[in-house]
Protein backbone atom coordinates (compact mmCIF):
# COMPACT_ATOMS: atom_id res chain seq x y z
CA UNK A 1 0.00 0.00 0.00
CA UNK A 2 0.78 3.27 -0.99
CA UNK A 3 0.91 7.05 0.38
CA UNK A 4 -2.71 8.10 1.95
CA UNK A 5 -3.20 11.85 1.99
CA UNK A 6 -2.45 14.16 -0.60
CA UNK A 7 -2.93 17.86 -0.88
CA UNK A 8 -6.77 17.65 0.25
CA UNK A 9 -7.62 14.52 2.12
CA UNK A 10 -7.34 10.68 0.62
CA UNK A 11 -8.79 10.94 -2.87
CA UNK A 12 -8.95 8.34 -5.63
CA UNK A 13 -11.23 5.90 -8.10
CA UNK A 14 -13.60 4.19 -6.06
CA UNK A 15 -12.85 0.58 -5.44
CA UNK A 16 -9.31 1.04 -6.69
CA UNK A 17 -7.00 1.60 -3.33
CA UNK A 18 -7.41 3.58 -1.27
CA UNK A 19 -10.97 4.43 -2.01
CA UNK A 20 -12.36 1.04 -1.09
CA UNK A 21 -14.17 -0.35 1.73
CA UNK A 22 -11.68 -1.92 3.62
CA UNK A 23 -9.26 0.61 3.66
CA UNK A 24 -12.42 3.03 4.67
CA UNK A 25 -12.87 0.78 7.84
CA UNK A 26 -9.21 0.79 8.32
CA UNK A 27 -9.00 4.69 8.49
CA UNK A 28 -12.43 4.81 10.52
CA UNK A 29 -10.63 2.94 13.02
CA UNK A 30 -7.10 5.17 12.96
CA UNK A 31 -9.45 7.92 13.04
CA UNK A 32 -10.67 6.56 16.71
CA UNK A 33 -7.54 6.30 17.70
CA UNK A 34 -6.19 9.59 16.97
CA UNK A 35 -9.14 11.71 18.25
CA UNK A 36 -10.92 9.77 20.99
CA UNK A 37 -11.00 11.78 24.12
CA UNK A 38 -10.40 15.14 22.30
CA UNK A 39 -13.79 16.11 22.12
CA UNK A 40 -17.28 14.41 23.34
CA UNK A 41 -16.08 11.32 21.61
CA UNK A 42 -18.01 11.57 18.52
CA UNK A 43 -17.18 11.91 14.94
CA UNK A 44 -19.24 13.56 12.48
CA UNK A 45 -20.05 12.50 8.65
CA UNK A 46 -21.31 14.00 5.90
CA UNK A 47 -21.27 13.29 2.08
CA UNK A 48 -22.02 14.72 -1.36
CA UNK A 49 -24.24 12.89 -3.82
CA UNK A 50 -21.87 10.36 -5.72
CA UNK A 51 -23.54 7.07 -5.39
CA UNK A 52 -20.18 5.68 -4.03
CA UNK A 53 -21.04 8.00 -1.18
CA UNK A 54 -22.96 5.44 1.08
CA UNK A 55 -21.01 2.59 0.27
CA UNK A 56 -17.54 4.26 1.73
CA UNK A 57 -19.84 6.10 4.53
CA UNK A 58 -20.88 2.57 5.68
CA UNK A 59 -17.34 1.31 5.74
CA UNK A 60 -16.07 4.30 7.91
CA UNK A 61 -19.12 3.76 10.10
CA UNK A 62 -17.75 0.29 11.20
CA UNK A 63 -14.12 1.41 11.67
CA UNK A 64 -15.00 4.10 13.93
CA UNK A 65 -17.78 2.57 15.97
CA UNK A 66 -15.56 -0.78 16.38
CA UNK A 67 -12.43 1.77 17.23
CA UNK A 68 -14.77 2.80 20.33
CA UNK A 69 -16.41 6.48 18.54
CA UNK A 70 -20.23 7.22 18.01
CA UNK A 71 -20.80 8.43 14.41
CA UNK A 72 -22.91 11.35 13.89
CA UNK A 73 -24.63 11.87 9.64
CA UNK A 74 -24.82 14.98 9.10
CA UNK A 75 -26.64 13.47 5.41
CA UNK A 76 -25.98 14.98 2.01
CA UNK A 77 -24.29 18.63 2.88
CA UNK A 78 -21.52 20.74 1.84
CA UNK A 79 -17.95 19.99 3.09
CA UNK A 80 -18.09 23.54 5.01
CA UNK A 81 -20.89 22.69 6.67
CA UNK A 82 -19.69 19.39 8.24
CA UNK A 83 -16.67 21.88 9.63
CA UNK A 84 -19.23 24.03 11.06
CA UNK A 85 -21.32 21.29 12.40
CA UNK A 86 -17.61 19.84 13.95
CA UNK A 87 -17.96 23.22 15.82
CA UNK A 88 -21.02 23.76 17.05
CA UNK A 89 -21.81 19.74 18.23
CA UNK A 90 -18.44 19.44 19.95
CA UNK A 91 -17.36 16.74 18.06
CA UNK A 92 -13.57 14.87 17.82
CA UNK A 93 -13.91 15.83 14.29
CA UNK A 94 -15.56 16.15 10.95
CA UNK A 95 -15.21 13.78 7.82
CA UNK A 96 -15.97 14.46 4.26
CA UNK A 97 -16.68 11.77 1.65
CA UNK A 98 -16.24 13.93 -1.26
CA UNK A 99 -14.02 14.36 -4.54
CA UNK A 100 -14.97 17.40 -4.67
CA UNK A 101 -14.75 18.77 -8.84
CA UNK A 102 -13.64 15.53 -9.87
CA UNK A 103 -16.14 12.78 -11.62
CA UNK A 104 -18.45 10.79 -10.02
CA UNK A 105 -16.09 7.49 -10.39
CA UNK A 106 -13.90 9.46 -8.04
CA UNK A 107 -14.31 9.75 -4.10
CA UNK A 108 -12.30 10.92 -1.40
CA UNK A 109 -12.11 11.19 2.23
CA UNK A 110 -11.13 14.34 4.13
CA UNK A 111 -11.12 15.42 8.09
CA UNK A 112 -11.50 18.79 9.82
CA UNK A 113 -10.39 18.82 13.35
CA UNK A 114 -13.15 19.64 16.72
CA UNK A 115 -11.94 23.58 15.89
CA UNK A 116 -13.32 23.17 12.32
CA UNK A 117 -10.12 23.03 10.80
CA UNK A 118 -8.54 20.88 8.18
CA UNK A 119 -5.73 18.66 9.64
CA UNK A 120 -2.37 19.02 10.46
CA UNK A 121 0.46 17.39 8.42
CA UNK A 122 1.56 16.01 11.87
CA UNK A 123 -2.50 14.18 12.17
CA UNK A 124 -2.14 13.27 8.59
CA UNK A 125 0.65 11.33 9.18
CA UNK A 126 -0.97 9.87 12.46
CA UNK A 127 -3.52 8.37 10.68
CA UNK A 128 -1.85 7.30 8.06
CA UNK A 129 0.60 5.35 9.89
CA UNK A 130 -2.15 3.31 11.53
CA UNK A 131 -3.44 2.68 8.23
CA UNK A 132 -0.70 1.43 6.72
CA UNK A 133 1.12 -0.64 9.46
CA UNK A 134 0.41 -3.68 8.78
CA UNK A 135 2.03 -5.01 12.18
CA UNK A 136 0.08 -2.72 14.03
CA UNK A 137 -2.20 -4.29 17.15
CA UNK A 138 -5.58 -4.98 17.48
CA UNK A 139 -7.63 -1.63 16.42
CA UNK A 140 -11.15 -2.79 18.33
CA UNK A 141 -12.51 -1.58 21.04
CA UNK A 142 -13.36 -3.36 24.04
CA UNK A 143 -17.29 -5.25 23.29
CA UNK A 144 -19.13 -3.55 25.71
CA UNK A 145 -17.46 0.25 24.02
CA UNK A 146 -18.20 -0.04 20.82
CA UNK A 147 -19.76 3.28 19.57
CA UNK A 148 -23.21 3.92 18.18
CA UNK A 149 -24.41 5.74 14.91
CA UNK A 150 -27.33 8.67 15.41
CA UNK A 151 -28.73 11.05 12.85
CA UNK A 152 -28.32 14.51 12.58
CA UNK A 153 -31.85 15.82 12.08
CA UNK A 154 -31.61 19.47 11.79
CA UNK A 155 -28.45 19.85 9.72
CA UNK A 156 -29.37 21.60 6.58
CA UNK A 157 -30.58 23.99 9.04
CA UNK A 158 -27.83 24.32 11.73
CA UNK A 159 -26.08 25.39 8.49
CA UNK A 160 -28.32 27.40 6.56
CA UNK A 161 -28.53 29.58 10.19
CA UNK A 162 -25.49 30.05 10.52
CA UNK A 163 -24.87 31.17 7.43
CA UNK A 164 -27.76 33.45 7.96
CA UNK A 165 -26.38 35.28 10.96
CA UNK A 166 -23.21 36.41 9.38
CA UNK A 167 -25.23 38.65 7.32
CA UNK A 168 -27.52 41.43 8.64
CA UNK A 169 -30.91 42.43 7.51
CA UNK A 170 -34.48 41.14 6.45
CA UNK A 171 -34.06 39.91 3.06
CA UNK A 172 -30.87 42.31 1.85
CA UNK A 173 -31.20 40.48 -1.76
CA UNK A 174 -35.10 41.28 -2.49
CA UNK A 175 -36.17 42.60 -5.80
CA UNK A 176 -32.77 40.46 -7.12
CA UNK A 177 -32.65 37.49 -9.31
CA UNK A 178 -29.45 34.84 -8.72
CA UNK A 179 -29.32 31.98 -10.94
CA UNK A 180 -27.43 28.89 -8.99
CA UNK A 181 -26.04 25.88 -10.34
CA UNK A 182 -25.63 23.36 -7.93
CA UNK A 183 -23.34 20.96 -10.04
CA UNK A 184 -25.64 17.99 -9.04
CA UNK A 185 -23.88 18.13 -5.76
CA UNK A 186 -24.10 18.54 -1.78
CA UNK A 187 -25.97 22.24 -2.75
CA UNK A 188 -28.54 21.38 -4.58
CA UNK A 189 -31.01 21.80 -2.00
CA UNK A 190 -29.58 24.33 0.34
CA UNK A 191 -28.36 27.04 -2.13
CA UNK A 192 -31.48 27.74 -3.63
CA UNK A 193 -32.54 27.78 -0.42
CA UNK A 194 -30.46 29.95 1.20
CA UNK A 195 -30.57 32.45 -1.81
CA UNK A 196 -34.01 32.73 -1.51
CA UNK A 197 -34.40 33.39 2.29
CA UNK A 198 -32.31 36.28 1.69
CA UNK A 199 -34.82 37.44 -0.37
CA UNK A 200 -33.62 36.84 -4.00
CA UNK A 201 -35.34 35.61 -7.01
CA UNK A 202 -33.96 32.40 -7.76
CA UNK A 203 -33.32 29.68 -10.97
CA UNK A 204 -32.09 26.54 -9.58
CA UNK A 205 -29.46 24.75 -12.34
CA UNK A 206 -28.31 21.32 -11.99
CA UNK A 207 -30.30 21.00 -8.79
CA UNK A 208 -31.25 16.65 -9.76
CA UNK A 209 -28.90 14.65 -8.62
CA UNK A 210 -28.94 10.96 -9.14
CA UNK A 211 -25.34 9.54 -8.11
CA UNK A 212 -23.56 9.97 -11.25
CA UNK A 213 -23.77 13.41 -12.87
CA UNK A 214 -22.24 15.01 -10.48
CA UNK A 215 -19.67 17.67 -11.84
CA UNK A 216 -21.04 16.28 -15.60
CA UNK A 217 -20.72 19.64 -17.75
CA UNK A 218 -21.85 21.53 -14.98
CA UNK A 219 -20.60 23.36 -11.81
CA UNK A 220 -17.76 25.87 -10.96
CA UNK A 221 -15.76 23.88 -14.01
CA UNK A 222 -18.14 24.20 -16.49
CA UNK A 223 -20.60 27.45 -16.13
CA UNK A 224 -21.37 27.86 -19.94
CA UNK A 225 -24.99 26.88 -19.44
CA UNK A 226 -25.15 28.79 -16.33
CA UNK A 227 -23.49 32.16 -17.95
CA UNK A 228 -26.44 31.55 -20.81
CA UNK A 229 -28.93 31.05 -18.36
CA UNK A 230 -28.01 34.35 -16.40
CA UNK A 231 -28.58 36.39 -19.81
CA UNK A 232 -31.84 34.68 -20.71
CA UNK A 233 -33.11 35.06 -17.42
CA UNK A 234 -31.61 38.90 -17.38
CA UNK A 235 -30.48 38.13 -14.24
CA UNK A 236 -27.90 39.79 -11.48
CA UNK A 237 -25.43 37.68 -11.13
CA UNK A 238 -25.02 33.66 -11.12
CA UNK A 239 -23.04 31.43 -8.85
CA UNK A 240 -21.89 27.81 -10.05
CA UNK A 241 -20.46 25.50 -7.10
CA UNK A 242 -18.50 22.20 -7.29
CA UNK A 243 -19.52 18.96 -6.05
CA UNK A 244 -18.66 19.30 -2.25
CA UNK A 245 -19.65 23.37 -1.92
CA UNK A 246 -16.45 24.58 -1.18
CA UNK A 247 -15.57 26.67 -4.22
CA UNK A 248 -17.08 29.30 -6.25
CA UNK A 249 -17.15 30.56 -9.62
CA UNK A 250 -19.72 33.78 -10.35
CA UNK A 251 -21.06 35.06 -13.85
CA UNK A 252 -21.93 38.97 -13.75
CA UNK A 253 -25.35 40.19 -15.54
CA UNK A 254 -23.34 40.15 -19.12
CA UNK A 255 -22.72 36.54 -18.66
CA UNK A 256 -19.19 36.82 -18.24
CA UNK A 257 -17.32 35.11 -15.95
CA UNK A 258 -16.17 35.83 -12.47
CA UNK A 259 -12.59 34.04 -11.72
CA UNK A 260 -11.33 33.39 -7.72
CA UNK A 261 -8.72 36.43 -7.89
CA UNK A 262 -11.70 38.91 -9.02
CA UNK A 263 -13.93 37.74 -5.77
CA UNK A 264 -10.92 38.18 -3.41
CA UNK A 265 -10.37 41.88 -5.32
CA UNK A 266 -13.86 43.01 -4.58
CA UNK A 267 -14.32 41.69 -1.45
CA UNK A 268 -11.24 42.95 0.07
CA UNK A 269 -11.74 46.30 -1.33
CA UNK A 270 -15.82 45.88 0.05
CA UNK A 271 -13.80 44.67 3.67
CA UNK A 272 -11.51 47.47 3.90
CA UNK A 273 -13.88 50.55 2.71
CA UNK A 274 -16.16 49.15 5.90
CA UNK A 275 -12.80 48.68 8.35
CA UNK A 276 -13.06 44.93 8.17
CA UNK A 277 -9.56 43.75 6.67
CA UNK A 278 -7.75 43.03 9.48
CA UNK A 279 -3.89 43.91 9.42
CA UNK A 280 -4.51 45.09 5.31
CA UNK A 281 -3.84 41.61 4.50
CA UNK A 282 -5.03 38.88 1.47
CA UNK A 283 -3.23 35.67 0.93
CA UNK A 284 -3.70 33.86 -2.10
CA UNK A 285 -1.32 30.85 -4.01
CA UNK A 286 1.36 31.79 -6.88
CA UNK A 287 -0.87 30.74 -9.33
CA UNK A 288 -2.80 34.18 -8.64
CA UNK A 289 -3.26 36.48 -11.46
CA UNK A 290 -0.46 39.28 -11.40
CA UNK A 291 -3.33 41.83 -11.83
CA UNK A 292 -4.52 40.64 -8.55
CA UNK A 293 -1.18 41.88 -6.99
CA UNK A 294 -1.59 45.25 -8.57
CA UNK A 295 -5.10 45.32 -7.54
CA UNK A 296 -4.14 44.93 -4.02
CA UNK A 297 -0.99 47.12 -4.01
CA UNK A 298 -3.29 50.37 -4.95
CA UNK A 299 -5.42 49.74 -2.51
CA UNK A 300 -2.88 49.68 0.19
CA UNK A 301 -3.05 45.71 0.94
CA UNK A 302 -0.70 43.16 1.40
CA UNK A 303 -0.27 40.48 -1.14
CA UNK A 304 1.20 37.16 0.42
CA UNK A 305 1.69 34.46 -1.73
CA UNK A 306 1.74 31.05 -0.75
CA UNK A 307 2.33 27.28 -2.63
CA UNK A 308 -0.94 25.87 -4.20
CA UNK A 309 -3.57 24.11 -2.18
CA UNK A 310 -5.46 25.94 -0.06
CA UNK A 311 -4.07 24.43 3.04
CA UNK A 312 -1.19 26.86 2.49
CA UNK A 313 -3.23 29.53 2.44
CA UNK A 314 -4.82 28.93 5.77
CA UNK A 315 -1.53 28.11 7.09
CA UNK A 316 -0.45 31.94 6.43
CA UNK A 317 -3.55 33.37 6.99
CA UNK A 318 -3.52 32.56 10.46
CA UNK A 319 0.50 33.21 10.43
CA UNK A 320 -0.66 36.77 9.29
CA UNK A 321 -3.85 37.28 11.44
CA UNK A 322 -5.20 37.83 7.91
CA UNK A 323 -8.95 37.55 7.14
CA UNK A 324 -8.91 37.36 3.19
CA UNK A 325 -7.40 34.22 1.62
CA UNK A 326 -8.22 31.76 -1.54
CA UNK A 327 -7.40 30.48 -4.64
CA UNK A 328 -8.14 32.02 -8.13
CA UNK A 329 -10.21 28.12 -8.59
CA UNK A 330 -12.57 29.39 -6.16
CA UNK A 331 -11.43 27.97 -2.98
CA UNK A 332 -12.31 31.69 -0.93
CA UNK A 333 -12.09 31.95 2.60
CA UNK A 334 -12.80 34.79 4.93
CA UNK A 335 -11.47 33.37 8.33
CA UNK A 336 -13.13 36.43 10.88
CA UNK A 337 -15.94 34.22 10.11
CA UNK A 338 -15.16 31.12 9.26
CA UNK A 339 -12.58 28.15 9.65
CA UNK A 340 -12.72 26.60 5.58
CA UNK A 341 -13.53 27.35 1.96
CA UNK A 342 -17.08 28.05 1.67
CA UNK A 343 -18.70 28.58 -1.85
CA UNK A 344 -22.38 29.74 -0.86
CA UNK A 345 -20.57 31.95 2.20
CA UNK A 346 -18.20 33.58 -0.67
CA UNK A 347 -21.00 34.45 -2.66
CA UNK A 348 -23.05 35.66 -0.27
CA UNK A 349 -19.97 37.87 0.78
CA UNK A 350 -19.88 39.12 -2.79
CA UNK A 351 -23.12 39.95 -3.73
CA UNK A 352 -23.37 42.12 -0.60
CA UNK A 353 -20.31 43.77 -1.68
CA UNK A 354 -22.06 44.58 -5.21
CA UNK A 355 -25.26 45.83 -3.75
CA UNK A 356 -22.87 48.09 -1.20
CA UNK A 357 -20.77 49.56 -4.33
CA UNK A 358 -24.15 50.38 -6.12
CA UNK A 359 -22.72 48.55 -9.58
CA UNK A 360 -23.39 45.88 -11.74
CA UNK A 361 -20.84 42.62 -10.96
CA UNK A 362 -19.61 43.25 -14.57
CA UNK A 363 -18.23 46.83 -13.64
CA UNK A 364 -17.31 46.20 -10.22
CA UNK A 365 -15.54 43.13 -11.06
CA UNK A 366 -13.40 44.50 -13.32
CA UNK A 367 -13.25 48.30 -11.76
CA UNK A 368 -11.60 46.61 -8.96
CA UNK A 369 -8.94 44.26 -10.83
CA UNK A 370 -7.22 43.66 -14.21
CA UNK A 371 -6.77 40.63 -15.83
CA UNK A 372 -3.22 39.60 -17.19
CA UNK A 373 -3.61 37.22 -19.90
CA UNK A 374 -3.37 33.27 -18.73
CA UNK A 375 -3.64 30.21 -20.21
CA UNK A 376 -3.26 27.28 -18.51
CA UNK A 377 -2.96 23.54 -19.86
CA UNK A 378 -3.39 20.65 -18.17
CA UNK A 379 -1.39 17.25 -19.56
CA UNK A 380 -2.49 14.03 -18.94
CA UNK A 381 0.74 11.61 -17.42
CA UNK A 382 2.08 8.38 -16.57
CA UNK A 383 4.05 9.33 -13.94
CA UNK A 384 5.32 12.74 -11.63
CA UNK A 385 9.19 13.10 -11.46
CA UNK A 386 11.29 15.74 -10.24
CA UNK A 387 10.57 18.28 -12.91
CA UNK A 388 13.54 19.93 -12.07
CA UNK A 389 15.95 16.56 -13.02
CA UNK A 390 14.34 16.51 -16.76
CA UNK A 391 16.48 18.56 -19.04
CA UNK A 392 14.22 18.67 -22.21
CA UNK A 393 11.44 20.01 -19.94
CA UNK A 394 14.05 21.82 -18.27
CA UNK A 395 15.45 23.84 -20.92
CA UNK A 396 11.61 24.73 -22.97
CA UNK A 397 10.41 26.24 -19.17
CA UNK A 398 13.76 28.23 -19.29
CA UNK A 399 13.65 29.16 -23.10
CA UNK A 400 10.01 30.74 -22.39
CA UNK A 401 10.84 32.64 -19.51
CA UNK A 402 14.05 34.32 -21.15
CA UNK A 403 11.51 35.36 -24.08
CA UNK A 404 8.93 36.72 -21.85
CA UNK A 405 11.87 38.93 -20.04
CA UNK A 406 10.72 39.73 -16.92
CA UNK A 407 7.17 40.16 -18.45
CA UNK A 408 4.98 37.58 -17.13
CA UNK A 409 5.94 34.08 -15.57
CA UNK A 410 6.13 30.33 -16.00
CA UNK A 411 4.66 27.84 -13.47
CA UNK A 412 4.96 24.01 -13.72
CA UNK A 413 3.66 21.72 -11.15
CA UNK A 414 1.60 18.50 -10.55
CA UNK A 415 -1.63 17.82 -9.39
CA UNK A 416 -1.91 16.64 -5.77
CA UNK A 417 -4.86 14.77 -6.61
CA UNK A 418 -5.04 13.41 -9.99
CA UNK A 419 -2.47 12.36 -12.55
CA UNK A 420 -1.98 15.55 -14.50
CA UNK A 421 0.74 18.30 -15.08
CA UNK A 422 0.09 21.72 -14.91
CA UNK A 423 0.87 24.34 -17.04
CA UNK A 424 0.22 27.94 -16.32
CA UNK A 425 1.86 31.13 -18.27
CA UNK A 426 1.29 34.83 -17.67
CA UNK A 427 2.00 37.43 -19.93
CA UNK A 428 1.22 40.93 -21.47
CA UNK A 429 0.26 39.88 -24.66
CA UNK A 430 -2.35 36.67 -25.22
CA UNK A 431 -1.29 35.49 -28.37
CA UNK A 432 2.27 35.21 -27.13
CA UNK A 433 0.87 33.64 -23.86
CA UNK A 434 -0.64 30.91 -25.62
CA UNK A 435 1.75 30.27 -27.34
CA UNK A 436 4.25 29.49 -24.98
CA UNK A 437 1.90 27.53 -22.85
CA UNK A 438 1.26 25.00 -25.94
CA UNK A 439 4.84 24.69 -26.32
CA UNK A 440 5.79 23.52 -22.67
CA UNK A 441 2.61 21.76 -22.59
CA UNK A 442 3.70 19.62 -26.19
CA UNK A 443 7.13 19.26 -24.54
CA UNK A 444 5.49 17.24 -21.02
CA UNK A 445 3.26 15.14 -22.89
CA UNK A 446 5.68 13.97 -25.16
CA UNK A 447 8.10 13.14 -22.37
CA UNK A 448 5.51 11.93 -19.69
CA UNK A 449 2.21 11.96 -21.69
CA UNK A 450 -0.13 8.65 -22.28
Amino acid sequence: MGRLFGTDGIRGLVNNYPITPVVAVKIGQAAAVVFKKKGNNSIIIGRDTRVSGIMIQNALISGICSGGMDVYLAGIIPTPAVAVLTRLLSANAGIVISASHNPFFDNGIKFFTKDGFKLSVNTETAIEKIVLDETSQNLFADNKTIGSVYKILDANEKYMNFLLNNFSGNKPFSGKKIVVDCSNGAVFDIAPAIFEKLGASVTALYNKPNGININENCGSEYPKYLQEKVIETNSDTGFAFDGDGDRLIAVDESGDTVSGDQIIAVCTKYMKEKNLLLNDIAVTTVMSNLGLSDALSQIGVNHIKTGVGDRFVMEAMVKHDAVVGGENSGHLIFLDKHTTGDGIYAAIKLFEAVLYSGQPLSVLSKKCMKIYPQKLINVDVLHKPEISNIKEIKDVINDVEKSLNNRGRVIVRFSGTQPLCRVMVEGQEKDEVEKFCEKIADTIKKVLGK
